[in-house]
């Protein structure tokens, strides 16, 4: 069972366990045009991404579609009792550190409750193994590098950071009360096709190809450890084997090792699209953290080995893929 799955990851995730010979219970609460609660413009980029990515999913075999909001717990307790999931991969939340600092409460209905429902539901039916996406952000600002999972996470620098240190320490409470077996995945930068327009690759791409200006904060010196989305995908289906070897209420990192400035990064971006980008500075904002780093040792001792595609390559599949969504870039980000 796959939540979130019009989402970024949640759609990949759900068509390759689904191309792979998976049955898939696929959900999400955007209705067919892409539209959300928080999101109800059809028009909008995110609702148009999540459209496509959602007819994409659906129309793969092995795929069974729901339209739902896990923090309906009576219609997620329901849909879970038919399904009967062997895991449960929860995906569906409310993202962003910037928009979470412009609407804290957005986050609420669908980190906390939603999560707390997927605990419920997941115990209630007795589920093998629950796996979540937690974020990178959990571990606030840092300067020493790279972060392991054993880090102190109390100091969250953004509430969107804080709804993922709370959803962890649920998590460990319910495998303290009913020994439910989950797994937290501490997801770095995740970039690549069909990725959100919220997050600075699409960002900064529709920026440079519209001749736009860039806007760095902290002289572009902020550095993110970026992952790419089939490694992501492909980190989170090993971690659903049965084979895994993780127990009890964990929590693992999904990235590379390997941060990058943010400026080398549009650097990068820059040469893929073969324009120069008009690059303007700004301080750095509230709720953002100068570092993220992930020490990828714990994963590879319960994975084995993991895809680690280049920064070149991904950013490559991503500006191919952009350029056939929007051919000349007129659209408004």
């Amino acid at each position: 069972m796959v939540t979130g799955a019009a989402g970024f990851i949640g759609s990949r995730l759900a068509l390759h366990l689904a191309q792979t010979g998976h049955i898939v219970h696929a959900c999400d609460w955007a209705d067919d045009s892409g539209c959300t609660p928080l999101d109800a413009d059809p028009n909008s980029t995110a609702s148009r991404l999540r459209a496509a990515r959602m007819a994409a999913v659906r129309q793969a075999p092995g795929v069974h579609w729901q339209k739902l909001d896990v923090a309906n717990s009576n219609e997620l307790l329901d849909w879970m009792g038919r399904v009967r999931p062997e895991r449960v991969i929860h995906l569906a939340a409310q993202a962003g550190v910037r928009h979470s600092m412009q609407a804290p409460q957005d986050f609420v209905a669908s980190n906390l409750v939603g999560f707390a429902n997927v605990l419920w539901a997941c115990h209630r039916h007795q589920v093998a193994r629950l796996l979540y996406a937690s974020s990178s952000s959990v571990y606030g600002m840092r300067s020493e590098a790279p972060f392991e999972e054993a880090d102190r996470t109390d100091r969250p620098q953004s509430f969107y950071a804080a709804t993922k240190q709370a959803n962890e320490a649920m998590a460990f409470s319910f495998h303290a009360q009913y020994g439910l077996q989950s797994l937290g995945m501490r997801f770095f930068t995740v970039y690549g096709p069909w990725g959100r327009p919220d997050m600075a690759p699409y960002l900064f791409a529709q920026a440079i190809r519209r001749q736009q200006p860039v806007t760095l904060f902290a002289g572009g010196e902020l550095m993110r450890d970026f992952t790419y989305v089939d490694d992501t995908v492909a980190a989170v289906i090993a971690l659903a084997r049965q084979e895994a070897r993780w127990q009890g209420a964990a929590v693992v990192n999904v990235g590379h090792q390997r941060p990058i400035r943010v400026i080398d990064f549009v650097q990068v971006l820059s040469d893929l699209l073969q324009t120069s980008p008009l690059i303007e500075h700004a301080p750095m904002q509230t709720a953002d953290v100068a570092l993220t780093c992930a020490s990828e040792s714990r994963l590879l001792s319960w994975v084995d080995v993991w895809p680690d595609t280049p920064l070149q390559e991904g950013l490559g599949q991503f500006v191919r893929w952009l350029e056939g969504w929007d051919p000349l870039g007129n659209r408004q980000a």
